[in-house]
């Protein structure tokens, strides 16, 4: 049987739902979804097989202006993912106002000559008339090859989408085994799992600036060793993330270890500590030990 494969890189503003439309067209949940803008730091390749066809998706961080060495790295991961791709989706919100943000991932799909698919996001939210003068505005912009509207949230549109994604596949060998459904190590799974539960636990600016290494990754037969250090870039934010009594830390691991148990079907021993690094977001030595790399051009 001749196959097929698409690298597909998925493109929109911070918040705009990449990662829970990522989860939605894979199946099962591959990267960390909150409601805080700029949750997604790195590139996520996402693997869905469909018969002789395979679908690569590219989810990246929301396109922002950055202010730091790390917003560097993430703007940066957008602009190269929108080149050398197949297809691109341009992830937008029901709002029939072009903005900054979308005004410059357009102008970087031109540059790169892929072809488009204009995917409206979040229409569990507003009517359907609404669409129209949002569909109206990006066409002025830019010729898509498809529009077409989304629920992430409620998989509503999903299956249309995937379909659409088919017509890219190139002729040739599939890109990864059929069973990998993420590009991701396990190390890597496992620290954006604990990152997503110091979102879901702490407010304001804190999660921004936190990062987690897991330091210790040791699987025996029947249990899971992690040792995983959470980087904090002031000392008052250490407190937070530790919280009174030791009550955030304990909260932030129980819920850890809870879904990494489910997701390797294993007893897991998960160790955390809280460590101060002030500006880390600027220091390129320690960003790049964390595997983040080059600085924005404009």
């Amino acid at each position: 049987m001749k196959t097929k494969s698409a690298m597909i890189t998925i493109a929109g503003r911070p918040n705009v739902g990449k990662s829970t439309l990522t989860n939605a067209l894979v199946g099962e949940k591959i990267a960390i979804v909150s409601n805080k803008p700029q949750t997604t730091r790195n590139r996520i390749c996402a693997v869905v097989n469909r018969e002789n066809t395979q679908l690569v998706f590219i989810d990246t961080p929301g396109f922002h202006r950055p202010r730091t060495k790390l917003g560097d790295y993430m703007v940066n991961v957008v602009k190269e993912s929108v080149a050398d791709v197949d297809a691109v989706i341009l992830l937008v919100e029901p709002i029939a106002n072009v903005g900054e943000q979308e005004h410059a991932l357009i102008e970087r799909i031109k540059a790169s000559g892929a072809p488009a698919m204009l995917v409206i996001n979040k229409i569990d939210t507003v009517e359907k008339e609404a669409l129209l003068p949002v569909i109206a505005a990006y066409q002025q912009e830019f010729d898509f090859d498809e529009v077409i509207p989304i629920s992430a949230k409620w998989r509503d549109g999903v299956a249309t989408l995937l379909e659409a994604c088919e017509k890219y596949a190139q002729p040739g060998p599939m890109l990864f085994p059929e069973d990998m459904v993420t590009d991701m190590l396990e190390k890597q799974v496992m620290a954006e799992i604990i990152r997503e539960k110091l979102f879901e636990k702490l407010y304001q600016e804190v999660p921004y600036s936190v990062a987690v290494d897991v330091e210790v990754w040791d699987e025996e037969d029947d249990r899971v060793l992690i040792h995983a250090a959470i980087y904090v870039a002031k000392p008052s934010h250490k407190a937070m993330v530790i919280g009174r009594a030791g009550e955030g830390i304990k909260a932030i691991g129980t819920a850890a270890r809870k879904e990494i148990r489910d997701l390797v079907d294993k007893k897991v021993h998960l160790e955390l500590w809280v460590k101060v690094r002030e500006d880390w977001v600027d220091d390129p030595q320690f960003l790049h030990s964390l595997g983040f790399g080059a600085e924005a051009e404009y």
